[in-house]
C-alpha cells in the first residue's frame, strides 16, 4: 500500500508535467511577440518601406520624358485639344501651315534683256568653269559664290527681289559697292551686291518683284560695268543660283 501511494505522485507529476508540455508551451511566434522591441522595429521599418516608395515616385516624376513618353504625351495633348476644338466648334480644327509657296524668280526687271557674264564657281565643275568663275582683285584670285548678271550693252537696269522678305542688311561695303541682304522664310537669304540708287532700308518687308535698286558698279569687278552680283544661302550654306533660277 505504502509502495503504491510513493509512485501515485511521481505518475500524477508526470501527466501534469506532460499536459503542461502538450498545451501550455508558448510558441516561437509567441515569444517573439512577448518582446518589448518587436512592435516598434515593425513600425519603424514599414515608415521606412513608405517612405521609400514615396521617394521613389517623386523621383520618377521628376525625370524628363524619354522620346517614347514624350510622344505619348504629345499625342495625348493633341487628342485633348483636337476634342475641345470640335466640341466648340463642331467639327476638325483648320490647322494653318506656314510655308514658302514662291520659286524663286529672276532678281532683274526683264530677264530676256540680260546674261549671266561670271558663273558661280562649282567645286565639282569643270576646268573651265573653275577659270570663268575666278575674280581677280590686285593680283589675288578667289572663287565666285555668286552670279554676276548685266546687259549686253551694260547699260544699268532695275533690281528686284528674287523673292519676298524682310530686309536685314543695306550697307555700303568699299571694293564690293553697296549690299542689300533679305531674309526669307525657310532659312534662306538672297544677297544683291553692286547695287547703286538703293530704294529699300534694313527692316523693310518687300514682295517678290518689289524694285530694291539699280545696278552699278564697284571695284573688284570693274571689269564688268554695270551689273548685280547675285547669291543665295540656305541654312548659311552658299548655293549656286544658276540650279535655282528659271531657265532662260
Amino acid at each position: 500500500m505504502n509502495e503504491q501511494n510513493k509512485n501515485k505522485p511521481n505518475h500524477e507529476e508526470s501527466l501534469k508535467k506532460s499536459q503542461g508540455e502538450s498545451g501550455a508551451k508558448p510558441s516561437s511566434w509567441n515569444r517573439l511577440l512577448s518582446k518589448r522591441w518587436v512592435f516598434p522595429a515593425v513600425y519603424t521599418a514599414a515608415a521606412a518601406i513608405i517612405l521609400t516608395l514615396v521617394w521613389f515616385y517623386q523621383d520618377a516624376g521628376q525625370k524628363p520624358l524619354t522620346g517614347d513618353t514624350a510622344a505619348v504625351v504629345s499625342q495625348q495633348e493633341a487628342g485633348t485639344s483636337a476634342g475641345t476644338s470640335d466640341a466648340v466648334s463642331g467639327g476638325p480644327e483648320a490647322v494653318e501651315v506656314v510655308a514658302n509657296t514662291e520659286d524663286m524668280v529672276w532678281p532683274v526687271s526683264n530677264p530676256t534683256e540680260v546674261k549671266v557674264v561670271k558663273p558661280f564657281y562649282d567645286v565639282n565643275g569643270t576646268e573651265q568653269n573653275h577659270e570663268e568663275a575666278m575674280v581677280q582683285f590686285n593680283n589675288t584670285f578667289v572663287p565666285n559664290v555668286g552670279i554676276d548678271i548685266a546687259r549686253e550693252d551694260k547699260q544699268v537696269f532695275d533690281v528686284k527681289a528674287a523673292l519676298s522678305g524682310e530686309v536685314t542688311r543695306v550697307e555700303d561695303v568699299p571694293v564690293m559697292g553697296t549690299i542689300i541682304e533679305i531674309t526669307h522664310p525657310g532659312n534662306l537669304k538672297t544677297v544683291y551686291q553692286s547695287v547703286g540708287d538703293t530704294k529699300v532700308k534694313q527692316g523693310d518687308d518687300v514682295k517678290q518683284g518689289d524694285l530694291l535698286a539699280t545696278a552699278g558698279r564697284n571695284e573688284i569687278e570693274k571689269s564688268l560695268g554695270n551689273h548685280v552680283h547675285f547669291e543665295v544661302y540656305e541654312d548659311g550654306a552658299v548655293m549656286n543660283p544658276s540650279e535655282i533660277l528659271p531657265q532662260q
